[in-house]
């Protein structure tokens, strides 16, 4: 019995950790560092909440600019971060785009 509920408890716990690896990262009230992400650096809070003021075609715009294509279902969310799905190197990935202008990918 206690084999049994070790396997289940590992099991489970694998499960969590495939589930966090499959969204971009929460919004962090952090924006410590820079006001506006340039291609060399990157805030590493990031994605950063705040009051974002990229339009839709500046965000698809600026996350093509960066490599990704077939960027779809591109929604602004409550925490001011744009979030979308895309395509880089033939893989389909989460996007978060931020204020800032940092992009976070998983």
């Amino acid at each position: 019995m206690k084999k049994l509920l070790l396997a289940a408890v590992f099991l489970g716990a694998s499960t969590i950790g495939a589930l966090a690896q499959t969204a971009t990262p929460p919004a962090t009230a952090n924006g410590d560092t820079p006001a506006v992400a340039t291609p060399d650096t990157t805030n590493p809070t990031a994605p950063v909440a705040g009051a974002n003021s990229f339009t839709e075609a500046q965000a698809k715009e600026r996350l093509t600019k960066a490599g990704y294509s077939d960027v779809t279902e591109l929604k602004l969310d409550d925490k001011g971060v744009w979030r979308a799905t895309a395509s880089k190197d033939g893989k389909s990935v989460q996007l978060a785009l931020d204020y800032q202008g940092n992009i976070v990918a998983n």
